[in-house]
């Protein structure tokens, strides 16, 4: 796990370089997501970084909660998607790396826009029929925001997909309890949401999202547990700015940027393992 832990640190300072640079972007959700992109893109799915949309014959993941692009962009380039430094381009005119996911420059890795909350999982499920369909092994992975789950169609897409059998999905849901205008327990509160997802008819597990053996070890589980007649859920507990103290726990970190002395405390704090974009 060494060197999986080290990736990770290295995302981080990715994470927080890239929207200090263009002093715009969601650092606090990214930051807590780091190890769960780290442990899918370099342990868990079998992916392809030159890329066919189509995804056939490999897993593939959907990005749901579009505003934690810099991670996604991070995992994506130091997976060898595209070159490292056309990070530096995060959120300026005409780059691919707009602030949330788009495919119409067609960025390697990206296989549907998002940021537009709550469609993530009927796209995931429709990508996980057409693997049905075509007789593809393969799983499809996604990831979703807690506060998300505010949106109807996230409950419906989750009915349909215990309804269908949809056994070749693993969904993940970022249980950081803060959105953008609070704590989630303040702004609707969610309650218990893996018995939510177990009253629909689904499999679901429990796990550290920033802790990196349990993490890996969950996925591992998840994998197994497909093929069983279920969709499979994860509920993974992290915290908001994840490695940052200043950022850990505040949902105001949701969507700002640190300043220049804000940024050489977060490095300071992030240990450079790989080497800065």
């Amino acid at each position: 796990m060494t060197d999986l832990k080290k990736m990770a640190s290295q995302i981080r300072r990715d994470i927080v370089r890239m929207v200090h640079e263009a002093q715009s972007g969601h650092p606090g959700g990214s930051l807590g997501c780091a190890d769960f992109f780290t442990a899918l893109y370099f342990q868990i799915m079998k992916h392809d970084p030159k890329f066919n949309m189509d995804g056939i014959n490999e897993d593939i993941f959907f990005l749901s909660n579009g505003h934690i692009s810099p991670v996604f962009y991070s995992a994506l380039a130091r997976s060898g998607y595209f070159p490292l430094n056309e990070l530096h381009t995060f959120r300026k005119l005409n780059s691919r790396l707009q602030g949330h996911p788009a495919t119409h420059e067609h960025l390697p890795g990206v296989r549907v826009a998002s940021g537009s909350l709550g469609q993530g999982m009927s796209v995931a499920i429709g990508a996980a029929l057409a693997k049905r369909l075509n007789k593809d092994s393969r799983l499809v992975y996604s990831l979703h925001g807690d506060g998300e789950l505010d949106e109807g169609q996230v409950w419906e897409s989750i009915m349909f997909a215990a309804h269908r059998k949809v056994d070749n999905l693993i969904s993940t849901i970022d249980w950081n309890g803060q959105q953008i205008d609070g704590p989630t327990r303040v702004v609707m509160n969610l309650g218990d949401i893996r018995r939510k997802f177990e009253a629909f008819g689904w499999t679901t597990l429990e796990t550290d999202g920033n802790d990196m053996d349990a993490l890996v070890a969950t996925l591992n589980e998840a994998r197994e547990l497909t093929g069983s007649g279920t969709p499979v859920g994860i509920m993974m507990r992290t915290v908001m700015g994840k490695g940052v103290d200043y950022m850990e726990g505040h949902h105001e970190w949701h969507g700002i940027a640190p300043n220049d002395e804000q940024l050489k405390i977060a490095l300071a704090q992030l240990p450079e393992t790989l080497g800065d974009y």
